[in-house]
Parts: structure tokens; C-alpha cells; sequence
């Protein structure tokens, strides 16, 4: 379908911004021809416009060739196809310096046609542009796409003006054909503006999928679920999934009242993680803010806030997670020297985790013996494992833990630190194999730019630390597992224009989808924290503009974030409502749906490493997904985790009314010490925190503490702990 200007156009239209629109029999062809002082860029029929340069670029190649639009054998001689013109284009751009490439572009924009008012809204916005930049576009009668833009930027505009000369009018299966490497000599400008050509050709390629859909009778598919948070704080759900979790982000206010009447009476604190259970969050979030003790965050943070609590006179912290987090609190307080502070654990039941047990099996005991006869060695642990594994695993070989967000520096930094090193990572198997992917993509870089990801390290270190990184292939995160090619597909078809998010745990397709998309300022991938700040860094630049603004995320990772993105959006508006008159700026999170969600067969081979999913539902009562409950808006269910949604609020008000426990009725519910103790005799606790201290030096200072380095060089078997 048409824009809608350009479908009320009439035959008398000579208004410049109708030249993209116009239909077959009378479309203008508009040459774009560089300037100088002699001769203007000018569309040749239909209209007149007529933009002169004051200075003169080098000496202009040939004219860009226009697209034929009538479907005429003569026309389709005389006019170059889009792959050739796009050619051209980069050839182009590749032949001039710098400054004249940006002199060229801003030639290119001024010619642009304006869009009228009507199209300069907030639905025609191409999202990850410094600039206001619009793009509207569609079919017209001989199957041919037809493409306007503007933007509110000159060099934008040049961008834009390239795209449209070069794809306006081209088949739909050509504008897909385009291949953003190709433009790359494009971008000539900083990378926020250069970034603006790639935004709008996948918005183009958007709506050249939609165009063969249609013209293949494919009915367009529901919608992903998601909620919509506006200036005004309001959230409009859409789809069951979304409406589900709405519903809990106006909580109870006398479960608000019950619960921080007990936290204050009793001095409890509360750390929980990001993907609890949306009506816990809700309550926790609303209690905050009258008991200052209560923290939602990753795991890692999970343990330092309880350090802080207990310093600020917490008796007892209650932690909202799996067993190995409330372990990990255990453990870091003693550390800490708050042996006498209370921990306790929000089920009767065990709480447990894919990634957690993976790591405790004998396959993972295996995966280490073989490093062990591999000197110099050092395993990099992901920190959602137990204390005990973490304990087993380094006095196997010499261990530092690890989070979703600073996996990558460690690894680097190792290899950088240690001569001929090989790295052991597990044991979730989609972020090693994501890591091995991102370290192929940097081994292709230039030596400047992989110095920023790290300054020790160019193209010949990159490429020979690549056999020598080794990572588990038996271990995933039953809720990240979800996002396989299904939904992946969807993303692409659907909301590739949108911001993506992907937590380091998903598969490889959704891993490289985001990857892509960070190139051109659209994407992120990491832990949750660093999927939370993306959000609200983005949010924060379309404040800062003020101009009406629809941010569209696509959440991948656990839907629990929820609670606490809307809580930072709402904080965000409110912040900057007394600051500015506001604009009309919303934010929508996009839930991505599986017809399995999580299943026990595998799903276009996303379970490709041979994780069992199957075993892991076995040991579940609650499984997400339409068959309890939760849903979403097509018949499958949302990132939900199981184990987490095991944390309930019952549960939460019972301990806390409950303690202190002096007649031990509470013992189900609290997280015990380690006395056991490992293969070496030393204590399960004390080594078991090492490597997490190896990280805490790693996170301090850059560099992998120095009883690390001597451990993998000499073995720490006789080291003390």
C-alpha cells in the first residue's frame, strides 16, 4: 500500500515531494549530479527544482541512474539495475576524500525533495538517527517500490537522497538484495550521523518484505506482545502476555504496607534478581520507596548490596533468586565479616538453575580434566554457578568468575597477560560460542579499532588466541534457549527497524541479529544491567531532543525485566517533566513470542549443542507458556524462567513475619554455610569465594590479580587459599 499522500496525489501534482510517488506514466526521473559553479542539480521533468552549491566538489563522475518504474523493456535497457547504481554509489564515495565526500552528500541532500508535514510524524520515524529522520514507502501499480525520506540534518538527508535514488523504484526482491557492506564508503560523517544511511535502508528492506508478503497472499502474522509507557507514566498493555504483566505494576497497596511494616520492625533487607516474578517486583518496587533496603539487580550485584545492607544495620537479608545466589550472599557476607547476619532463601523448595547444574555434572568435570592436561590453563567461570562447583572447578584449574558484561575483557585481558594461554569458558554454551563468534568478527578488524575493545591486543593477537579459547558444549539457559530461528525470523520480518537487546545467553542467530544491529547504534548485547541502561540511554537522548519520539525495544532476555525498565522510564519522565514542556515521547518493550517457548524437542535445531532441555522441565511444577497460564498474544509463551517464579510472595511475607527464628521453624528457607570441604581438604566457602575475589581484583584494577597468574603458571594445587 501507498503512503497516503501519494495515493491522493492527482495528475496536476508538481509539489516536489510528490516526485517519489508519482505513478509510472508521469514519474519524474531525478538525476542527482554533483554541483559546481556552473551547473545545478535539477529534475529534468515534472516540477522544477533547482539547487546550486557556492564551492565545487572534485569533478563529479557519471550521473546516479534512476529506476525504471513503467515495466518498459526500453526503460529497463536504459536505466541501471539497483545493485549496479548502489555500486556506483560506493565507487563513488570511495574515490573522494573525506571532506569532499561530506560536501558531496550535503549536495545530494539539498536536492532531496521535502516530505510534506503530514509524513514528518512520529510513525514514519527511522529509530537509531541522531537526527529526525522520516521515511515513508510502498507498492505502486507495476509491483514497484516507491521511497520518500527527509531528515531534519543535511548530511542525513544526503544519506537519505542516496538510498531513495538508488532503490526507489526497484523491485522488492532487489531493495532485500542491497547489501549494507557494499555502502560502507557512505559513512563519512561521525558515527551517530553515519549510522543513518544503514537505519533506513533496513527500514526500506522492512517494507519490501511486507510488499511480497502481500503480494503472496501471507496474511501478516499477530504482533509480539508488549507494553507502551508514556510521558505520562500510563502503560497500555498489548496482548495477554503484556496485560498480565501490567496488571502488577499497580500492586496491592496493603501487601505494600504489610511487607515494609515487617522489613522495618524486623531490619531485613531484600536483594532480588531482575527476573522474579512481575507481581513480587511490583510490590518490592513500590516498597522501596519507603524502605531504602531493597535492591533488584543482576546476580553480581545481588551480593555487594547485601554487604552494604548489613553495614547499614540489616539483621537479616531475604534474597529473591535461585540457590545459588542466595548462596553467594551467604558466602560474601562472611567474607565481609557479617557472619551473624541472616540469609535466607524465598522457597521451601530447591531452586535451581539449567546453567548451575550443567556445570556441577560430570560432563563439566570432564570438559576441566582435559584443560588440566593442557598447561598453561585458566577457566573462566560464568557466575551463575554454585559456590561448590565454583570450589571443585578451581582447585581442577586455576578459575576467575565471570558475568555476562565482563566475560569479554576477562578473556582478552588473560590472554593479553598470560604467554600461549588457553582458556577454558563455561558453562553456558551459546555465550562461548557468541564469544568465539565476536572474536572471529574482530580478527577482521583494522588494529585501531580492535585497540579500543582492548589496547594490548591487533589482528595477529586476535587471530592466534582463537584455537586457544575453548568453550563447554552442553549448557544453556532454558528461558534464553528460546530465542531460536522462530523467533529470530519474526524479529527480522517484523521489527528489524526496532531497537534490539540481547542478553550474552541467547542463541547464535538472535546473538548475530543484535550484533548487527549494535553496528548501527540499534542494538546492545550483555547482562541485564547493560540491556537496562540501553534502554535508558536512548530514552535519555530523545528527552534531551524533545520532539515527539516512539522507541520501540525488542526485550531479549527474561520478561521480568519489565518491572524494573518501567520503573527507570517512569523515573526518567518524571525527572524531566519539571525541566521542559514535554513532547510526545513513548517507550514500548516488545516481548518476543515462541510457539514452544520452552519446549522438550528441539526447535529448528536451536538446542544444537545437545543440551536437554527435557530433563530440566522434568524437575519443574511450573512451566511458561499458554498451558499455565501465561500465554502471550499467539499461541506460545514469552521468556519466562520457571525456577525464578518459585520465589513467591507468600513465601517472602512468611519469613519475614516469622523472623526472628528462634524455635528454627524457618530452617527450609535459610541458606546454610558450607562445611564441607573439597578434594584438598580446604574449606567449600573459602575456595569457592577465591575465584569471585580473582574478579572483584579483575574489576578493580584491569589486570587478573597476581595469585591468579602464578596459579596458571605453576598450578595452584599446593597455593594456599
Amino acid at each position: 500500500m501507498l503512503p497516503h499522500h501519494a495515493a491522493s496525489m492527482d495528475a496536476s501534482t508538481t509539489h516536489a515531494a510528490a516526485a517519489p510517488f508519482a505513478t509510472p506514466a508521469n514519474k519524474p526521473r531525478l538525476l542527482l549530479i554533483p554541483p559546481n559553479p556552473s551547473r545545478c542539480l535539477a529534475r529534468p521533468r515534472g516540477g522544477s527544482v533547482a539547487v546550486c552549491c557556492a564551492h565545487s566538489p572534485p569533478p563529479p563522475p557519471a550521473p546516479l541512474p534512476r529506476a525504471a518504474a513503467s515495466g518498459n523493456d526500453e526503460d529497463e535497457e536504459e536505466f541501471a539495475p539497483p545493485g549496479l547504481r548502489l555500486r556506483r554509489l560506493a565507487e563513488e564515495f570511495r574515490a573522494l576524500p573525506d571532506a569532499a565526500r561530506v560536501r558531496r552528500l550535503l549536495a545530494y541532500g539539498a536536492a532531496l525533495p521535502r516530505l510534506p508535514e503530514a509524513d514528518r510524524v512520529a510513525a514514519n520515524r527511522v529509530m537509531g538517527c541522531v537526527a529526525q529522520v522520516w521515511l515513508v514507502g510502498g507498492v505502486d501499480g507495476a509491483g514497484r517500490m516507491r521511497f520518500a525520506a527527509d531528515s531534519d540534518s543535511e548530511i542525513s538527508r544526503g544519506y537519505c537522497a542516496c538510498l531513495v535514488s538508488a532503490l526507489d523504484g526497484a523491485r522488492p526482491e532487489e531493495v532485500l538484495d542491497a547489501d549494507p557492506a557494499h555502502l560502507a564508503p557512505l559513512g563519512v560523517a561521525a558515527r551517530s550521523r553515519a549510522s543513518t544511511w544503514h537505519n533506513v535502508l533496513v527500514g526500506m528492506q522492512k517494507r519490501a518484505r511486507a510488499a511480497i508478503a502481500e503480494r503472496e497472499g501471507r496474511a501478516p502474522g499477530q504482533p509480539f506482545p508488549s507494553l507502551v509507557i508514556g510521558r505520562d507514566g500510563a502503560v497500555r498493555a498489548q496482548g495477554s502476555y503484556a496485560e498480565a504483566q501490567a496488571m502488577f505494576l499497580s500492586p496491592d497497596n496493603s501487601k505494600i504496607v504489610e511487607l515494609v511494616n515487617a522489613l522495618v520492625e524486623k531490619k531485613i533487607g531484600i536483594v532480588a534478581h531482575f527476573y522474579m516474578d512481575p507481581e513480587v517486583q511490583g510490590i518490592l518496587t513500590a516498597a522501596k520507596r519507603q524502605w531504602p533496603h531493597i535492591h533488584i539487580s543482576d546476580s553480581l550485584v545481588m551480593a555487594d548490596s547485601a554487604v552494604q545492607m548489613a553495614e547499614a544495620g540489616c539483621e537479616y537479608i531475604a534474597v529473591l533468586g535461585v540457590d545459588f545466589m542466595s548462596e553467594n550472599v551467604r558466602a560474601i557476607l562472611d567474607q565481609a565479616g557479617f557472619n551473624k547476619v541472616g540469609v535466607y532463601r524465598m522457597s521451601s523448595e530447591q531452586i535451581g538453575c539449567s546453567l548451575a547444574d550443567a556445570a556441577s555434572s560430570s560432563a563439566y568435570t570432564h570438559f576441566l580434566k582435559t584443560a588440566s592436561r593442557s598447561p598453561p590453563s585458566l577457566h573462566v567461570i560464568y557466575i551463575n554457578t554454585s559456590l561448590e562447583t565454583k570450589a571443585h572447578t578451581h582447585e581442577l584449574v586455576p578459575t576467575i568468575t565471570c558475568t555476562s558484561s565482563n566475560v569479554v575483557a576477562t578473556i582478552l585481558q588473560a590472554f593479553a597477560q598470560i604467554p600461549d594461554l588457553n582458556v577454558w569458558y563455561g558453562p553456558d554454551s551459546y555465550m562461548g560460542a557468541n564469544i568465539a563468534d565476536l572474536f572471529q568478527r574482530m580478527a577482521i578488524m583494522s588494529d585501531e579499532e580492535i585497540a579500543e575493545i582492548h589496547p594490548d591486543h591487533n589482528r595477529k593477537t586476535i587471530s592466534s588466541l582463537l584455537p586457544r579459547l575453548h568453550y563447554y558444549q552442553n549448557g544453556n539457559c532454558i528461558v534464553h534457549d528460546m530465542f531460536g530461528h522462530e523467533v529470530v525470523e519474526k524479529i527480522k520480518a517484523e521489527y528489524c527497524d526496532a531497537f534490539l537487546t540481547a542478553h550474552f545467553e541467547v542463541p547464535g542467530e538472535m546473538f548475530s541479529l543484535s550484533m548487527e544491529a549494535k553496528t548501527r547504534g540499534m542494538g546492545v548485547v550483555g547482562s541485564t544491567q547493560n540491556i537496562l541502561d540501553f534502554i535508558k540511554n536512548h530514552l535519555k537522548q530523545a528527552l534531551d531532543r524533545n520532539v515527539d519520539n516512539h522507541l520501540q525495544f525488542v526485550l531479549g532476555t527474561e520478561s521480568g525485566m519489565i518491572t524494573s525498565i518501567v520503573a527507570a522510564v517512569r523515573e526518567l519522565f518524571d525527572a524531566y517533566e519539571s525541566r521542559q514542556e514535554g513532547s510526545n515521547i513513548e517507550v514500548e518493550i516488545v516481548f518476543p513470542v515462541s510457539s514452544d517457548a520452552v519446549s522438550k524437542t528441539s526447535v529448528n535445531g536451536s538446542h544444537r549443542f545437545g543440551s536437554s532441555v527435557a530433563d530440566e522441565l522434568d524437575k519443574l511444577t511450573i512451566v511458561p507458556g499458554v498451558n499455565s497460564g501465561e500465554g502471550c498474544s499467539i499461541h506460545g509463551g514469552c521468556a519466562s524462567c520457571p525456577y525464578m517464579k518459585m520465589n513467591s510472595l507468600a513465601a517472602l511475607l512468611n519469613v519475614c513475619q516469622q523472623l526472628p527464628d528462634e524455635d528454627n521453624r524457618l530452617s527450609v528457607y535459610k541458606a546454610n554455610r558450607f562445611n564441607a570441604k573439597t578434594a584438598l581438604g580446604k574449606l567449600v566457602a573459602e575456595v569457592g569465594c577465591e575465584p569471585i575475589l580473582h574478579m572483584r581484583h579483575f574489576q578493580a584494577t584491569k589486570k587478573l590479580p597476581d595469585k591468579l597468574v602464578r596459579q596458571v603458571m605453576h598450578g595452584n594445587r599446593g597455593e594456599p587459599s
